[in-house]
């Protein structure tokens, strides 16, 4: 089967920007990496795929599997859940509201809503816990669901073994996989990251406590996501912030203090969306080519994309983008919608920015026997 490439360019009033994009900023983390929500695109990295300790970021997993059991009706919002002695005992040695606990008590009901509170802004370990064993009986268990979960979203170097983020050997993962799973968790239930992720404090059993995202307070923009601490993982954060249309989420770990965790991530967002753009090219449904198809009931076929087509490029630079399309060829009937009939690429420069599928928009049924005939001698001529 062979392909036939085209070649255009995009064109819009930008002027080009000549001086290209500086380097990112010098931060003092350990590893971190920031990408764009909306094209998916890494715009900048350090140790991206290093083995990292993710502390109290492990939380978002644990929040993601208890999202997920809100949709599917296993759980309810207000279904009281039962306090386990593990789950109290690893709040009951907290010893102060600095400590990562909510404060549950057996004696005292806890709803699901309220746990996700005391999980998502005071990030509470025996929250963690009671969620966990809510869903799934056990935190091992639950950790189960959490590593089925992390390769399902293509988090290759992660592996979980408890919902808290509580240090373990075998407890690790890569800003690059928290990065996919900050962005599944916005994608996959936007609704309860906006309600819950930007709520700035919280009281339960007559405590209450900040949330640990500074950010928050700092900048506007920001709308989550979590902040971790251990003595080995040193200070982490993952945030996300959007400005107009615009999503960056930031992930970084090892800073030496909370403040650095607070400056660092506001610098790598800050430069972010000082030196890129970003750009829907297509929309699904939107005819990106119209093909020639052979041996249909119909000779021509619209191309399109399954999904909005983002495009994320250094300021100023769109014009200069060239896109290049690819059909199969020939293109024979019969044809089902959605089936893959070529790819377009996008590049900058030779680097390629982006390459998406290209879908049928419809179906196309086989011709009768002369038509197929007549197709196949063309065919043969060419």
């Amino acid at each position: 089967m062979r392909y036939l490439f085209l070649f255009f360019l995009l064109t819009a009033a930008l002027p080009a920007w000549s001086d290209g994009v500086p380097s990112p900023p010098p931060l003092a983390a350990k590893a971190y990496l920031l990408r764009d929500f909306g094209s998916n695109t890494i715009l900048a990295q350090q140790n991206a795929h290093e083995r990292i300790e993710p502390a109290s970021l492990t939380k978002l997993m644990t929040a993601y599997l208890v999202f997920k059991a809100l949709k599917n009706g296993h759980l309810t919002p207000q279904q009281v859940l039962p306090v386990s002695p593990r789950a109290w005992k690893a709040g009951s040695g907290c010893g102060g509201s600095a400590s990562s606990c909510m404060f549950i008590a057996p004696d005292k009901p806890v709803t699901v809503d309220e746990l996700l509170h005391g999980m998502i802004i005071q990030s509470g370990n025996d929250a963690s816990i009671a969620l966990a064993e809510g869903i799934a009986g056990t935190e091992a268990a639950f950790a189960e669901l959490m590593n089925q979960e992390a390769a399902r979203l293509g988090m290759k170097n992660t592996h979980f073994t408890n919902a808290s983020g509580l240090p373990d050997p075998a407890h690790y993962s890569t800003v690059y996989d928290l990065s996919l799973l900050a962005a599944a968790l916005i994608r996959d239930f936007p609704q309860q990251y906006q309600h819950f992720y930007k709520i700035k404090q919280y009281t339960y059993n007559n405590i209450t406590q900040m949330n640990r995202n500074r950010l928050l307070w700092l900048d506007p923009y920001v709308d989550g996501m979590k902040t971790g601490h251990t003595a080995a993982a040193g200070y982490c954060l993952i945030a996300s912030a959007k400005r107009g249309d615009m999503r960056l989420i930031s992930v970084l770990v090892g800073a030496p203090s909370d403040n650095v965790r607070i400056t660092d991530s506001q610098r790598l967002l800050n430069y972010g969306f000082q030196f890129y753009e970003d750009k829907i090219v297509y929309r699904p449904g939107q005819t990106v080519s119209t093909l020639r198809v052979w041996k249909g009931r119909d000779e021509t076929l619209d191309a399109t994309v399954e999904g909005d087509v983002v495009l994320t490029y250094p300021k100023g630079q769109y014009g200069r983008i060239k896109a290049i399309m690819s059909s199969v060829q020939p293109l024979i009937a019969p044809i089902a919608k959605g089936q893959v009939v070529g790819t377009v690429q996008f590049s900058l420069d030779g680097k390629v920015l982006l390459e998406r599928k290209l879908v049928a928009s419809r179906e196309v049924a086989v011709a009768g026997i002369f038509g197929r005939l007549w197709d196949g001698l063309k065919l043969r001529l060419q």
